[in-house]
């Protein structure tokens, strides 16, 4: 059965559950992990990426239809030629630490960020000029026009473009800050953090929300209560059983195994997601090594993986999971169909056939089982077997997830494994690891020549039609020399006390907007 533990690494040591009566102006929290790295640019960690939306802001945010709009910032314009993008601040703007928001803060912020970001590295690399001038304007000058800076600014993949004070986003990018100060809806305390126990978030009282309603990641951020307490239980058994006492109001990762269980609980609710919200599974092949540095080779497991097979060893119930045939997450923007035929109706006898079409010479297939989380340990197990039914000499090696990401960093020594990843990650070709980094990539370390130039393509694409027909024909590239094989998509449900009220439904946890 699939449970919480395919999403978090081991934790030492149990906290210590508080008393069920707690204040009602506290939630409590149970997150996928414990919060360690608070630096929002260092790290693409996904319990990064929630801690600094509670605790930093950005320039722009997306809403549940995916659309971006503006939240740090009140106006902005395009020059016609497309190079020259004017931003103001909204008015009231505070650091946690009382100071004003300022432009040159925002400047050097996004100086930062674009050394981390796949995004911000695109930006920054046409980028002829970014200054402030003045206290709330800043100007970003490029070299040639791109359709991606709004987006860019605005995407919650990790790591997120969120703003600091200047004198703390001078800390070089591979340097951790120190001083946590951010202009979010949360304040962190660094006096109530106990590590391996929990961590404290108050209100910012001088926080200023956006006058639209709240929309996911968008509109207006306004706290209904008094303290964030984040509760470290690393067992998702425990954690469950605390949220059905009361002891604790809401839990990111609800088990599978658990869910029949609440439910049925009048008391809690079970929360489900759909499009960039859920998680994608694929199997990473190694086109440096035989076998599969023939492309052909690797087209027969187009024949030979069965989605619902996969979710279903999962443990995972159809409304959490479906077969999902396209790179770039179902459900959002650049969704697409090209290609996808070549991964209809698979079956051990087609792919078969389809071996014995190609020059196979019984080279061993090392598939990397990773023993410590669930998703990569079922799915490579369910692709031993399949691979051995259709006639490859498969060599299967259990290891812990950390040995298969030194392994997989070497072009020998390993064929292929599985792995999973957020929706939002991999919904677009510049953010989706099986893509964005072609020839240079050391996760299969693909290389295929039309890739690059269809990348740099869809970056400087001014439309969002012309984007998505330009990921069409990188996914039609990416079937026909199979980097990846997707294994399907899932939803990891979050549960919640049934007495909070306006919780948006988000597998990023957010707190603002509700109310307990």
């Amino acid at each position: 059965m699939f449970k919480l533990k395919a999403f978090i690494p081991a934790l030492l040591g149990l906290a210590i559950v508080a008393a069920p009566a707690h204040a009602a102006g506290n939630l409590v929290a149970v997150l996928e992990a414990e919060i360690v790295t608070l630096d929002p640019h260092f790290s693409t960690a996904y319990i990064t990426r929630t801690f600094g939306y509670m605790v930093f802001d950005t320039l722009f945010a997306k809403d549940s239809k995916g659309d971006v709009k503006p939240q740090m910032v009140q106006d902005w314009k395009v020059s016609p030629d497309g190079l020259t993008y004017s931003f103001t601040l909204r008015d009231g703007l505070k650091w946690h630490d009382g100071q004003p928001v300022t432009a040159a803060d925002c400047v050097a912020s996004l100086r930062r960020w674009g050394t981390r970001s796949a995004l911000g590295r695109r930006i920054f690399a046409i980028t002829a000029s970014l200054e402030p001038t003045d206290a709330k304007t800043f100007v970003l000058t490029l070299k040639e026009p791109s359709g991606l800076v709004i987006d860019a600014l605005g995407n919650p993949v990790s790591p997120v473009a969120f703003m600091m004070p200047e004198r703390i986003a001078k800390t070089p990018g591979d340097q951790r800050i120190t001083e946590i100060v951010g202009s979010g809806p949360f304040v962190y305390s660094k006096a109530d953090h106990r590590t391996g126990d929990r961590m404290i978030l108050k209100k910012f009282a001088d926080y200023v929300p956006r006058p639209e309603p709240a929309d996911f990641l968008a509109g207006g951020k306004r706290v209904n209560v008094d303290t964030l307490e984040i509760r470290v239980i690393p067992d998702g058994a425990t954690a469950a059983s605390a949220l059905q006492a009361g002891e604790i109001d809401f839990m990111q990762y609800a088990p599978f195994d658990l869910l029949p269980q609440l439910e049925k609980n009048s008391k809690v609710k079970v929360v489900n997601f759909t499009g960039g919200n859920m998680f994608a599974g694929a199997y990473r092949l190694n086109a440096a090594s035989k076998p599969f540095d023939d492309p052909a080779i690797r087209r027969v497991l187009w024949k030979l993986v069965d989605q619902r097979e996969v979710l279903d060893a999962l443990g995972l119930d159809a409304k959490y999971a479906m077969p999902c045939a396209t790179y770039f997450t179902c459900g959002t923007t650049y969704e697409s169909k090209a290609g996808t035929e070549a991964a209809a109706k698979p079956s051990i006898e087609a792919a078969k056939a389809a071996l014995k079409a190609t020059k196979y010479a019984g080279e061993p297939v090392v598939v990397m089982e990773a023993n410590d989380l669930e998703a990569p340990r079922v799915s490579a197990q369910v692709l031993a077997e399949r691979l051995k039914a259709a006639g490859f000499n498969v060599d299967l090696q259990v290891m812990d997830w950390a040995s298969v990401l030194a392994r997989r960093a070497k072009k020998e020594g390993w064929s292929v494994y599985g792995v999973h990843a957020g929706g939002f990650d991999l919904g677009s070709p510049l953010t989706n690891v099986m893509v964005a980094f072609n020839c240079a990539d050391f996760t299969g370390w693909q290389c295929d020549q039309r890739i690059t130039p269809l990348l740099e393509a869809f970056a400087k694409a001014p439309a969002e039609e012309d984007r998505k027909k330009i990921a069409g024909e990188i996914q039609s590239v990416m079937y026909d020399q199979t980097p990846a094989i997707p294994w399907g998509q899932f939803a990891q449900p979050a549960a919640y006390r049934a007495t909070l009220r306006g919780l948006i439904p988000s597998a990023i946890p957010v707190f603002w907007n509700v109310e307990k």
